[in-house]
């Protein structure tokens, strides 16, 4: 049986950003965030909030053109794009670094490549509540996955205040 999702709700980037620090307090080495959505849903913005938390104060940008970045904070993170990659023999070639046992690795449309990544990864959706309201509500779902299921409980608790209906 799959562990459900958590679902939240974001009232704009600042909600993003809180979220993603929220989360990040939970993040080890090791871990693979896969983030997916349409185009401006927050997947960005989800990654700079969390490398915020994370003590790095270089500016985080989408890696759409270069494919991989990486920062140096109290964790190291890597933040790559998939979205331009033909083929899954593609992100072979991304470097060393990325889903290395000793970063976090954010994989921005990383649903396209779930084969390819670990099992003990969180799963981040991110879409539009409406998709008439482009700044509208963002909905945020959760799915967490191998060891990630052991952190439910305080991850939960960490995001009450996003629940879909709470904010």
């Amino acid at each position: 049986m799959q562990d459900p999702p958590l679902k939240l709700r974001t009232r704009g980037p600042d909600d993003t950003h809180d979220i993603a620090a929220a989360i990040a307090a939970f993040l080890r080495p090791g871990d693979a965030v896969a983030l997916s959505g349409e185009l401006g849903a927050g997947k960005t913005c989800f990654v700079q909030g969390a490398a915020r938390a994370l003590g790095i104060s270089a500016r985080v940008t989408s890696p759409t053109f270069t494919l991989v970045r990486s920062y140096d904070g109290t964790l190291p993170i890597v933040h790559c794009d998939v979205y331009r990659l033909d083929r899954l023999r593609d992100v072979l070639d991304l470097g060393d670094e990325v889903l290395a046992p000793d970063v976090v690795t954010f994989v921005e449309w990383g649903d396209a490549i779930t084969a390819l990544l670990p099992d003990d990864r969180l799963d981040v959706e991110l879409y539009l509540d409406d998709p008439d309201e482009p700044d509208g509500d963002r909905m945020v779902t959760l799915r967490l996955h191998g060891d990630w299921v052991a952190r439910r409980a305080d991850l939960s608790t960490a995001c009450a205040s996003w629940r879909d209906g709470a904010a």
